[in-house]
């Protein structure tokens, strides 16, 4: 075959399955000539994961492919599968079901023990020219401590390795993992240990299913450990064009996960500009960490002070608020919309002016961000006031706009202004 279902670069999948198979703009068409074929190669290996999700139509532009996803007919995130995919060569996977089979049952033994295993109880067996040296053994040794597969103990000058014993029953974790696995933006975590159970009906099923995430999780995951560790990263990034734009080192702080798309959002602190800024996880291509950052305690206080001026993601780069100011009218019957506001004001107050009747404000760095919130509450809004002019233009044109759908006269919204 012309293309394997392993790969090598996951940047390189996760670029094509977001844009073609996700968004689906883009066609075979769109690209030059000399790169049809990686295109081609990069189709197959998606459709052999995704055969069942995937769909097209065709424009102008050519057959264009995106995923089509019914969220109450899965039960597991799909795109999953091409985190499973990874290549490896025939010396890593004979040596790795070498040693489980070395170290089961408990045994520890040292690199020279392991070795000679290797040696007189394989490799002697067979008649080929198939070598492992000392050098190689001791380095997938010390990968695995890496990844937990492996635990040391030192006894004299020497050091042993054995099997990490699994000091958790995962048949009583089930369901939480099912959860797990399809909500949290590392739910890929969890999708790894339910493979090692038996196959069970899933338990949930989700009205607002964000599977896009998946395809950030080696992203998100480096971000997290910098973040814990208080280090440094350079960031490589790509505008909504994916052209490459300058690298970024910057201190991550925090990672913030929309409940409206479920994309996520690094806050950082920039070395370069020493503020704080906001950076999409789908448009980073790799992080590299750096140094430790010795001065966070020093942040702290700033950015309790940043949050508080945050309605979501959205940063003017100015140390300037916007005020927005909301007159709410509800009916004695909506109380559940009362208790919504309040439970939803995030950083603004809420204040009862009368039985009905409330008033919310907020100093925001962007009101334009808090737009489709308010939008929810159309029919309700009695007055509104904004130092930004913008919200104000954009909240008449709504209701111009809902007035010649259902009627009224345009008078009606000089109460609202």
């Amino acid at each position: 075959m012309a293309y394997s279902e392993l790969i090598k670069d996951y940047q390189k999948i996760r670029t094509y399955m977001r844009q073609f198979y996700v968004y689906g703009f883009k066609s075979r068409e769109d690209y030059a000539p000399k790169n049809r074929r990686s295109y081609d190669n990069e189709r197959r290996r998606i459709e052999s994961w995704l055969g069942d999700y995937l769909s097209f139509h065709r424009n102008a532009e050519g057959k264009q492919v995106f995923l089509s996803v019914d969220s109450r007919a899965i039960t597991s995130n799909p795109l999953y599968k091409s985190l499973k995919t990874k290549s490896f060569t025939a010396r890593d996977i004979t040596l790795h079901f070498y040693l489980l089979d070395i170290l089961a049952g408990g045994l520890s033994l040292t690199t020279t023990a392991i070795v000679n295993r290797i040696y007189q109880d394989y490799l002697a067996h067979f008649d080929t020219n198939f070598n492992l040296d000392a050098s190689t053994i001791r380095k997938k040794l010390q990968e695995y401590v890496r990844l937990g597969l492996l635990t040391t103990e030192k006894s004299g000058c020497e050091l042993y390795y054995r099997l990490t014993p699994q000091q958790v029953a995962l048949s009583s974790w089930a369901t939480a993992l099912s959860f797990y696995a399809e909500t949290a933006p590392l739910g890929v975590l969890g999708s790894f240990l339910l493979d090692k159970l038996p196959p069970m009906e899933q338990p949930f099923r989700f009205k607002h299913h964000y599977i896009l995430h998946a395809l950030d999780s080696e992203i998100l995951y480096s971000l997290l450990a910098a973040l814990q560790e208080h280090r440094c990263v350079q960031l490589e990034l790509v505008n909504r064009q994916q052209q490459p734009l300058p690298p970024q080192e910057v201190l991550p702080l925090k990672i913030y996960t929309s409940v409206q798309s479920g994309r996520c959002f690094l806050l950082s602190y920039s070395l370069k500009y020493h503020s704080f800024r906001f950076y999409r996880v789908d448009m980073l291509i790799s992080v590299t960490p750096g140094n430790i950052y010795p001065a966070v305690q020093e942040l702290e206080q700033p950015l309790a002070e940043f949050q508080q001026r945050l309605w979501g993601v959205s940063y003017n780069g100015q140390e300037t608020t916007e005020h927005l100011e909301v007159t709410l009218h509800f009916e004695p019957e909506e109380g559940y919309l009362v208790q919504r506001l309040y439970r939803e004001k995030r950083c603004g107050s809420v204040q009862k002016l009368a039985e009905d009747t409330y008033l919310f404000t907020a100093d925001v760095y962007d009101t334009l961000e808090m737009l489709p919130w308010l939008r929810t509450f159309y029919g309700r809004i009695k007055k509104l006031d904004c130092t930004n002019p913008r919200l104000l233009e954009l909240y008449r044109e709504d209701l111009l706009k809902m007035l010649a759908l259902y009627g009224g006269e345009e008078d009606a919204l000089s109460g609202n202004l």
